[in-house]
């Protein structure tokens, strides 16, 4: 289980990359889909970080997911 905890840190990359490339985007219901897909990412962080003892990581994934709760909510008002 070690080996797959370890390599969690590829998809967690990933996912966070894709997350960017989504709230980028000028259609507010894709910044909606990159705020959630960015919280699917801090989970995968802070899963790889418990792992690994980051307990910084883990602080700042706890503060990111909040602004992303935060793009959310803020998003909401301009989706159609």
């Amino acid at each position: 289980m070690d080996d797959w905890l370890d390599m969690l840190q590829w998809p967690a990359m990933v996912v966070t990359v894709a997350a960017g490339l989504l709230v980028g985007s000028k259609s507010p219901g894709r910044r909606i889909a990159g705020f959630c897909v960015f919280l699917l990412s801090n989970l995968l962080w802070v899963v790889w970080g418990w792992h690994d003892d980051a307990w910084a990581l883990i602080a700042l994934q706890l503060c990111l997911a909040v602004t992303n709760l935060r793009g959310i909510f803020k998003n909401e008002d301009a989706a159609p």
